[in-house]
C-alpha cells in the first residue's frame, strides 16, 4: 500500500511546495542585479543608470512598495522606466508613491500596454501553447474592444511634474550632474501596436554626451529600428524574463517575438551592419492574475556605463 501509493503522494508533495515558492516567496525577492555597459566616449566618467520596469502595482503590495523606495540609496545619474506600471485601476497612487524617491533624480519613461488597460483573466497556459505551435508573440495585438481603462493620465502627470521626460514616439535630452547630457528617443508600446518609429527616425543627433532607445516591449522591429539608427544601448522590459523558468534551462516564453536567449539582462542586437547593446528587464512585479514567478527573481537594474572597449 505505501509503494502504491508513496510515488504519487511524493509528486503531489514536490509540486505544492513548488506552488507555494512560486506564488508566495520568489515573488517577493525582490534584488538589484548590476550590470555594466561599454558605450561612452573616451575619458567620460561613468553613468549609473537605474531601470525599472514591469511593477504591475497591486494596492496593498507594501513590501514591493518599500523595495521601490530603497532603490533611491544607489543614487543614479538618472532613472529609466520602461513601463508596464500598473495591474490595478486604484494603483496609480501607491505607482506614485513608491517612485516618489526615484522622482528626485533626473529621469525619463515609456509606458506598456497595462499602463493602459487593465488585464484581464485568462489561462496562463495560451503562451505556452502558442509557443509550441508558432504563434506566440507575432506581431503585437490591439487592445481587445472591451478591455479595461486604467488611469494612465495620472502616472503621466505624476512624472511628468516631477520633471521625467514622457519618451512616448518622441526625443528628448536629460541633463545631468557635472553638466552631462543623455539623448534618449523612446517608442509607445509596440505590444499592443502603438510604436510610430517613423516619427523619431534618423539616429542620436550627436548633441548630447551618449544616447539610447527606450522601449518597453522589446519586438524586433523596434530593435531593428534603433540598432540601424545606431543607438548604443536600448533598454526595454515587458518579457518578465520569462516569468515562469526552468532552472538550468531558462525561459519558454517572451511574449513577443525576441528569441528567448535575450528574454533578460544585456545582449546585443544587430542590425544593417550596426550592432547595438540590448538590456531587458526582468521587472519586478507580475499580472495580478497571474502572481507567480520561478527561477526568475524580480529585479531592478543598475547599468553602468563605462568607456567603450
Amino acid at each position: 500500500m505505501r509503494a502504491r501509493y508513496g510515488v504519487p503522494l511524493g509528486i503531489a508533495a514536490v509540486g505544492a511546495a513548488g506552488l507555494i515558492y512560486s506564488a508566495g516567496f520568489e515573488p517577493r525577492s525582490f534584488r538589484l542585479r548590476r550590470v555594466t555597459v561599454p558605450i561612452l566616449p573616451s575619458g567620460m566618467r561613468p553613468l549609473r543608470v537605474l531601470q525599472v520596469s514591469d511593477i504591475h502595482m497591486v494596492g496593498g503590495q507594501r513590501k514591493k512598495q518599500r523595495w521601490l523606495r530603497s532603490l533611491a540609496g544607489v543614487r543614479p545619474d538618472f532613472v529609466i522606466n520602461t513601463g508596464d506600471n500598473l495591474s490595478d485601476p486604484e494603483g496609480v497612487p501607491e505607482v506614485l508613491d513608491s517612485l516618489g524617491p526615484l522622482m528626485e533624480f533626473p529621469g525619463a519613461y515609456v509606458f506598456g500596454s497595462n499602463d493602459y488597460y487593465g488585464p484581464k483573466l485568462r489561462n496562463p497556459a495560451r503562451y505556452l501553447l502558442e509557443k509550441a505551435s508558432g504563434r506566440h508573440g507575432l506581431n503585437g495585438n490591439p487592445p481587445v474592444v472591451d478591455a479595461i481603462h486604467n488611469p494612465w493620465e495620472g502616472l503621466r502627470d505624476g512624472f511628468d511634474a516631477a520633471g521625467w521626460l514622457n519618451l512616448t514616439n518622441t526625443r528628448g535630452v536629460l541633463k545631468i550632474d557635472g553638466g552631462l547630457s543623455v539623448e534618449l528617443t523612446g517608442l509607445d508600446d509596440p505590444h499592443i501596436r502603438r510604436d510610430r518609429y517613423a516619427r523619431v527616425a534618423g539616429g542620436p543627433s550627436g548633441a548630447a554626451d551618449v544616447s539610447m532607445g527606450v522601449v518597453h516591449a522589446p519586438y524586433l522591429r523596434a530593435l531593428d529600428a534603433f540598432a540601424a539608427d545606431d543607438y548604443p544601448l536600448i533598454l526595454a522590459g515587458h518579457t518578465h524574463g520569462g516569468q515562469v523558468c526552468i532552472p538550468f534551462y531558462g525561459a519558454l516564453v517572451t511574449n513577443c517575438d525576441l528569441d528567448t536567449d535575450r528574454v533578460k539582462g544585456l545582449s546585443t542586437h544587430t542590425a544593417e551592419g550596426r550592432t547595438s547593446y540590448l538590456h531587458v528587464s526582468a521587472g519586478c512585479g507580475a499580472s495580478r492574475y497571474a502572481p507567480v514567478r520561478f527561477a526568475c527573481p524580480p529585479e531592478a537594474t543598475l547599468l553602468t556605463l563605462v568607456e567603450r572597449d
